[in-house]
């Protein structure tokens, strides 16, 4: 359109017409002579108002961020604050994950051997009076917890409590040098005890120096009486080195353990012992061996090869 007299005479009239509009609008309220068209304007615009947000949003924003120059760093400051905060939500959420994939292999474990469980937490590591291998879990006396009570994780045995206080308790890990449990073989029945050697594998002292053990048989907890410090059938540890016997009265095993010490966050107080043994059922299902490829050679006769019962003779 031209820049002419009629069309800023014509520019006006609309401008001053648009403004009459929306003075009777505004006056008529509820009752207003205009609300039907506008009503009938979103009806038929609404639609195509939704599908162009989503491309006039960010533009309609910039536009806002430069007239509203004065809040931008507040602004800022509190989407900062929201990133920040999103991304520990994120983290605490995969750390949930992770928890959640203990709880389950726990839960499963008490299930198998009818264990009356209280799941805890660890919030710290190691003890302030010395420096045995302990760890503090967040439930005591007011949930039920006792001294003396086995605690395992989804891996295995994790120890016993030693100190209980109202909310809080101390667990003595099964790696611990004062640490002692009594073990059966898994199938053979063999007893013996197991003590803790820090970082190194267990040691476990058979009763029966000429039992037949070899490497990968597996142990769990024989219990204790009245299921005090332990209860049975907790999965301890596989073999992984056997010393000759030489004739002595016992035998020594070196036990690889189930539960990593230095990795624990989700264990369960063992609140309420099975009604009956739970044997072997606990132990986690054997890995199933690699088949051994074999090769077959096939000899092909030579085409030079004499034929039964013929004779080569020499030119």
């Amino acid at each position: 359109m031209r820049d002419t007299r009629e069309s800023r005479l014509l520019l006006v009239l609309l401008i001053a017409v648009a403004f009459a509009l929306i003075t009777v609008d505004i006056r008529g309220g509820e009752d207003s002579p205009v609300d039907g068209a506008r009503q009938g304007a979103a009806a038929v615009f609404g639609p195509i108002e939704n599908g162009v947000s989503a491309a006039v949003d960010p533009v309609g924003n910039a536009v806002s961020a430069v007239r509203d120059s004065g809040e931008r760093h507040d602004r800022l400051a509190e989407l900062e604050k929201e990133n920040a905060a999103l991304k520990a939500r994120l983290g605490s959420d995969d750390r949930n994950s992770s928890r959640l994939k203990q709880l389950d292999k726990m839960l499963k474990i008490a299930g198998e051997g009818q264990y009356g469980i209280k799941g805890a937490q660890v919030i710290a590591i190691g003890a302030a009076q010395g420096f045995s291998w302990t760890i503090t879990v967040d439930v005591g006396a007011n949930d039920g917890i006792q001294r003396d009570m086995t605690v395992l994780n989804g891996d295995g045995l994790v120890g016993r409590v030693t100190t209980v206080g109202p909310n809080t308790a101390t667990v003595l890990l099964a790696n611990d040098p004062d640490f002692t449990v009594g073990t059966r073989m898994e199938a053979s029945d063999e007893l013996g005890f197991a003590s803790g050697q820090g970082d190194r594998p267990l040691r476990v002292e058979l009763l029966n120096g000429k039992a037949e053990i070899k490497k990968g048989d597996r142990l769990v907890t024989f219990g204790s009486q009245a299921d005090k410090p332990f209860v049975p059938g907790v999965p301890v540890g596989v073999v992984s080195r056997v010393d000759p016997s030489g004739g002595d009265l016992t035998r020594t095993l070196y036990v690889t353990p189930y539960v990593s010490f230095s990795k624990l966050d989700v264990v369960g107080v063992v609140v309420q012992a099975p009604k009956k043994d739970p044997r072997d059922t606990v132990l986690p299902a054997k890995p199933k061996p690699t088949p051994t490829p074999t090769v077959t050679v096939t000899v092909t006769p030579s085409a030079n090869a004499p034929v039964d019962g013929e004779i080569q003779q020499e030119q």
